[in-house]
């Protein structure tokens, strides 16, 4: 006879913890008859995830029935300090119980008793007759029920997302048994129940106590026994307080339930009614999986499904007539590089007929080839670069491309930067495909599904492409973003495709030799860290080190952990001035890191063509601005010599070739002056000051540049960029070392002399209180859920973002607009130089030796012409046989 599971649901806790998932999105969950629905969507999801993970055969869901229980009789406060419950949840309650209900559930409620003493109940039950328990909950009371037959599970962060508790588990983290946990909870008190325990005993001293003792009872028939000390003293005045925590904190396993375990049997799911609901309240994804599933039971549900001919070399002729101007086109690899993945197979939807195969060969066959490469047939593609350079990768150079669902979704929502095209299918209600992650698992556990379920999914892939397309335009045109991404976004995707593609080449031998130097020097570092401790232990390890630095030495400890002694970078660097061991324990850290991410990293992505291709996140950052990874060249260190040196091993492609580096200068600080419209900013761009030397001037009150010190420079470059991103007056002063009233001094003055900053500043945070986003000078937009945050630490989160947002991105904009030029203007004058790099500010060049002088000439030209703003655009620019020399 099969093991019969009983799972028991804390209702209220899990709707609670299901309502604040999707809290700020509760204005887009809302049913068509105005009913909010976001605790409800996340509850269904999180239910389907425990059903899945535990396979009860018997399923009850407990909810509190209403707050008047015998603990309040005991204690009148009980509970009385929680806030009351949002009406947009309690609207929703009903509804979850209906849903239960439909979906063959048990829900109950028991009055004058919480649910916590139904599961209580339920699980003694359970236990008795040999039922496996396992018990969903957010609140850690219930892991009292804990034991060797049954599992509390405590939601945490995601759907599906609990932490196990077992006695052997409530040992490890509490240092007591379940049942002794009570007692814990009967010394420390609940401040979110709203019932004291003893004073100042928290749960370390409180673990300890009932470890030794082993209950209240006998902590208190001890008592006398102990050392006097102000714990005794507080442990003798709150007794009363302490027994009366144990009786509300203890949950009542023998409730007067009025069900039993037969009632908590699984039923039938009741599909028209469930049907019904989810119709109601607009549940398109639950009632595609509703109707999937019903299927199975033999109903007939209606739902669409997408057709598919399975494309072969015997019908490859079909396509050779084709009429149509427009196709939409899949192609897919398994895993993000694409640089190398594996192909897994293709789809293309030519009218309304869907032709998909693994057979990745074909592309390379006629037609197919041929409408691939044909530019007058447009093609509808999900991920535009993805695309062209996995089509390079087969030697075809296809053209036409007109849309790129990703790159829409992304503009229309940047805060959501998936790139699963299943994932962005659901954000509009569009639930035929499934995500990736479902069709072929996740890391090492990806595998490709059997034939029939692969060209299924690639079907339903290419269908939806065309099948959004008209939404997600209309929705470009409603936030006047179209000329964002027909003009910037998709453009700049073909020329970074082609600058992915072209990589740089790296010399294996210069980095070869920079790991041998590395070496060395961390070995001499190694040895003068030993001396400095007197003895040899492993730097790598915290543990070893907080031991050497802070009990050994004597360094007076920053930061503790949970683990022992903070050795942070941010704590050494308090202590630079103690010992000579911190300076050489961050010089060590710092090369030690670039010998493992930069020089062995790089080594070992130099691709069988000697270059290494970077790949550019072009929908990851809310601002717009590009990410590298695989690897990441943006990153690469500038601030030390040994980070700079990694460079000299980036080359041009011919021996005696050129690398070209240009950069904006200051370009952040130029948009500003150019949004805010500040004429003494403006002023100082326009006559080519320097311009923290001018904002010196400003908050100094000094009459000539000569009289400002570097140390003055300094402070004010600080101050204008960190009034970019919204700076406080403890941020300035944390970051410059000095006092908050003499930070609060410099923004003062710099306001003073830059007044329209503060306006603009002032607006930003208007029209993102106003309209829920803020905006680049192109109309790129940056939701800001949090803008009416009741959390003041939120809130001014958000409001920093309001003003940085449209600096940040519009300087993102302008720099994309800049390569797009660049790349026309290589192609219109014929030149064999190559874009191929972008570090923020900066474009990278790989330029041959008779073409220097022409691109010293035309690239910081096109650059300052980008885009015309109030001030000049100034671009920088070098040039070396390596890019170390380049800068």
């Amino acid at each position: 006879m099969a093991q019969k599971k009983l799972l028991l649901i804390d209702g209220n806790s899990v709707a609670f913890r299901a309502f604040y998932a999707l809290y700020r999105q509760l204005d887009r969950f809302v049913s068509p008859d105005g009913l909010h629905t976001n605790a409800i969507y996340t509850f269904k999801n999180m239910l389907d995830a425990i059903l899945k993970q535990v396979d009860p055969t018997n399923v009850l869901v407990a909810f509190d029935a209403g707050k008047v229980t015998f603990r309040t009789k005991m204690y009148e406060d009980y509970k009385g300090g929680r806030q009351k419950t949002p009406s947009e949840l309690l609207e929703q309650l009903p509804v979850i119980r209906e849903m239960l209900k439909d979906l063959g559930i048990k829900s109950y409620e028991l009055a004058n008793y919480e649910a916590d003493d139904i599961i209580g109940t339920l699980s003694k039950m359970g236990e008795k007759a040999g039922y496996e328990v396992t018990i969903v909950t957010g609140d850690k009371d219930l892991t009292q029920l804990a034991s060797d037959k049954t599992t509390v599970l405590i939601t945490k962060n995601g759907v599906g997302d609990t932490e196990a508790y077992t006695p052997e588990h409530m040992k490890e983290v509490n240092g007591v048994t379940p049942i002794e946990f009570i007692d814990m909870k009967a010394l420390m008190g609940d401040n979110s129940d709203n019932y004291p325990g003893v004073t100042k005993v928290g749960p370390k001293t409180a673990s300890r106590l009932i470890q030794k003792y082993g209950s209240i009872e006998n902590l208190y028939a001890h008592l006398e026994e102990m050392k006097k000390s102000k714990l005794k003293e507080n442990l003798i005045n709150d007794k009363d307080k302490a027994f009366l925590a144990k009786k509300l904190a203890t949950i009542d396993r023998d409730s007067p339930v009025e069900v039993t375990l037969e009632d908590t049997e699984k039923k039938d799911i009741d599909y028209e009614k469930l049907r019904e609901l989810y119709e109601r309240l607009g549940f398109k994804k639950f009632l595609a999986e509703l109707n999937s599933s019903a299927d199975a039971q033999g109903e007939n549900t209606g739902v669409e499904q997408y057709e598919y001919v399975e494309l072969t070399k015997d019908n490859l002729d079909e396509l050779a007539d084709i009429k149509e101007k427009e196709v939409d086109f899949y192609l897919e690899m398994l895993g993000d590089n694409y640089h190398v993945a594996p192909f897994v197979g293709f789809g293309l939807r030519v009218g309304k007929k869907n032709y998909v195969s693994k057979d990745i060969a074909l592309l390379q066959e006629m037609p197919l080839r041929g409408i691939l490469e044909n530019k007058t047939i447009k093609k509808n593609v999900f991920d535009l670069k993805r695309t062209y350079v996995g089509l390079h990768r087969l030697n075809i150079e296809a053209g036409g491309f007109d849309y790129d669902m990703l790159l829409a979704s992304y503009l229309v929502n940047n805060e959501n930067n998936s790139n699963d095209l299943g994932e962005i299918a659901h954000l509009y209600d569009e639930y035929s495909v499934k995500t990736d992650l479902e069709v072929y698992g996740k890391g090492k556990k990806q595998a490709v599904p059997e034939d029939a379920d692969l060209f299924k999914h690639l079907a339903a892939k290419v269908s939806v492409i065309q099948k959004l397309k008209p939404e997600l335009l209309k929705k470009l045109k409603d936030h006047e973003q179209d000329d964002l991404y027909d003009a910037i976004e998709i453009p700049v995707a073909f020329v970074l495709a082609k600058m992915e593609i072209s990589g740089m080449k790296v010399l294996p031998s210069t980095l070869l030799q920079l790991e041998n130097d590395f070496a060395i020097k961390l070995k001499d570092l190694e040895n003068k860290i030993y001396q400095q401790a007197g003895e040899e232990f492993n730097i790598n390890s915290p543990k070893q080190l907080g031991h050497i630095l802070f009990e050994k030495l004597g360094l007076p400890p920053v930061k503790k952990t949970k683990t022992g002694y903070s050795t942070s970078v941010e704590v050494l660097d308090k202590l630079k001035t103690e010992s000579p061991i911190i300076n050489q324990i961050l010089d060590y850290r710092q090369i030690a890191k670039i010998q493992s991410t930069y020089v062995k990293g790089l080594l070992d992505v130099i691709q069988s063509d000697g270059r290494v291709h970077t790949r550019y996140l072009q929908t990851l950052t809310a601002t717009g601005r590009l990410s590298s990874v695989d690897p990441n060249l943006q990153n690469i260190p500038t601030r030390t010599e040994e980070g700079k040196q990694i460079r000299k091993a980036f080359v041009p492609t011919d021996p005696d070739g050129y690398i070209f580096s240009c950069d904006y200068s200051q370009v952040e600080l130029r948009v500003l002056a150019h949004v805010s419209g500040d004429e003494n900013m403006q002023e100082a761009f326009k006559t080519g000051y320097d311009i923290h030397s001018h904002t010196a001037m400003k908050i100094f009150h000094l009459d000539s540049p000569d009289q400002v010190t570097p140390l003055m420079r300094r402070h004010a470059k600080a101050v204008n960029f960190g009034i970019v991103y919204g700076i406080s007056d403890y941020g300035l002063a944390k970051n410059l070392g000095i006092s908050r009233k003499q930070a609060k001094e410099f923004i003062d003055n710099y306001f003073e002399q830059y007044p329209k900053i503060k306006e603009y500043m002032d607006k930003a945070v208007k029209f993102a209180r106003e309209h829920g986003y803020a905006e680049t000078i192109m109309h790129r937009r940056r939701y800001l859920p949090d803008i009416h945050a009741k959390n003041f630490n939120v809130r001014s989160f958000a409001e920093r973002t309001a003003i940085n947002s449209p600096i940040q991105g519009s300087a993102a904009d302008i720099i994309k607009i800049a390569m797009i030029n660049m790349q026309k203007k290589l192609e219109e004058l014929h030149l064999k130089t190559k874009m191929v790099l972008q570090i923020h500010d900066e474009l990278v060049f790989d330029v041959p030796k008779e073409e220097l002088e022409t691109i010293k000439k035309i690239v910081p030209e096109v650059m300052q012409s980008a885009v015309k703003l109030d001030v000049p655009l100034v671009a920088d620019s070098g040039y070396g046989h390596n890019w170390y020399d380049a800068k």
